[in-house]
């Protein structure tokens, strides 16, 4: 029998230090899990993009600066659940950019993600060696008492506003922005889209949608309000689809944009005048004052609905930027082994090695038709959740 340690006050003491240090030791080990280490190694190098012989001439010294006005800058959120549709964003970016040295990514990372954007900036270098970027972080606290609950859960995601906190959280030397979420592939080059103008005091450019109903974007509450409809006044608004925008922050930040959409999201919570998450609250300041921008640069909805993910295929027309708006997105559907036509179409900008790894012992598995328009293309309406 094992004699018993008597109970001293340095034996309350020792426990006492315990318990107020134990939530303290918990929180480190959550942060810094060992399956995390080996997420570096989980991304091959992409290949090296270099500039062609019209871009402008470039020393190479210097690392690019965050506020060098004359390259063209990308704005995108870089979390734990998508990375791998970031990862394969900017790769498209890059393969396609005419002067892709002369592009610059600023990255925003949640500061509680379970992959800290620490490590985050460490995958990002290793994958793109050569790449311009500055990783930011954002507060989940700024905006997480303002987001009300949504159709998919995804949506109700913190990093989701943080589109609404560019010009906050960016440097203010930069005045411009063109903001794309993770789950996009370019395929043409992105300077034609930074170069096109916002005219007026307009402060955002999109492809608009004019066809969609717009009024399915808010609630009866909304509608029925005897003073809430006429923030429209004279103008005729179109859906635009938040994932594909030019922003000038300038303008932004000199309208006090942030607050404008924050006052929207306080009112939801209390009202509830729409469903879906971060979109209403742009379409209510914006709608009827965007840059229309060709329907090219933001071919959406591939993701099929909020609901059950659907294949789907393009709008009619040409295609400079693929969108899997919705909630399929390819990386998990070709894991999956349910891959939708156009998911093949995301695969070759993918840069997950075990995929990678699959494609190159088993190259004949993606090879299957595609329908990209015509007869069988769906409508417009059907691509607007």
């Amino acid at each position: 029998m094992v004699p018993r340690r008597p109970i001293t006050s340095s034996n309350i003491s020792h426990l006492f230090l315990f318990l107020l240090l134990w939530p303290s030791a918990c929180l480190a080990i959550r942060s810094f899990p060992e399956s995390r280490a080996s997420i570096l190694s989980q991304f091959a190098e992409a290949p090296e993009y270099r500039n062609g012989g019209e871009c402008p001439a470039s020393s190479g010294k210097e690392p690019a600066s965050s506020c060098d006005l004359s390259l063209v800058h990308i704005a995108m959120t870089l979390d734990s659940e998508y990375l791998r549709g970031s990862v394969a964003a900017v790769h498209s970016v890059l393969r396609h950019a005419s002067c892709p040295e002369h592009v610059f990514f600023h990255f925003v990372a949640a500061e509680f993600d379970p992959v800290s954007p620490r490590v985050l900036t460490r995958l990002v270098r290793s994958t793109f060696p050569s790449l311009n970027f500055k990783v930011y972080i954002f507060r989940e606290d700024t905006v997480i008492n303002l987001i009300s609950s949504s159709i998919r859960q995804a949506l109700e995601n913190p990093l989701n506003y943080a589109r609404n906190y560019l010009g906050d959280i960016l440097d203010p030397c930069v005045n411009r922005v063109i903001y794309l979420d993770s789950d996009v592939i370019l395929v043409d080059d992105v300077r034609k889209l930074w170069t096109i103008t916002l005219t007026g005091n307009r402060v955002i450019g999109a492809p608009e949608y004019c066809h969609a109903n717009f009024t399915k974007y808010f609630t009866d509450n909304f509608w029925s309000d005897p003073v809430l409809p006429l923030v429209f006044g004279s103008k005729t608004p179109c859906y635009f689809n938040t994932g594909v925008m030019v922003m000038d922050l300038v303008k932004w930040r000199e309208g006090n944009y942030r607050r404008k959409i924050e006052n929207w999201m306080e009112l939801q919570r209390k009202r509830r005048i729409y469903e879906l998450g971060s979109l209403p609250p742009f379409l209510v300041v914006f709608g009827g004052d965007v840059e229309p921008v060709d329907h090219r640069w933001n071919q959406h909805g591939l993701g099929g609905d909020n609901v059950k993910g659907s294949c789907r295929s393009l709008h009619p027309g040409p295609v400079s930027l693929l969108h899997w708006s919705g909630k399929g997105k390819p990386w998990v559907r070709l894991d999956e082994r349910r891959p939708c036509p156009l998911d093949y179409l995301w695969e070759p900008y993918d840069l997950y090695k075990p995929n990678r790894d699959r494609l190159r012992h088993n190259p004949s598995s993606h090879h299957l038709p595609l329908v990209l328009s015509g007869s069988g293309s769906i409508g417009y309406s059907n691509y607007f959740v």
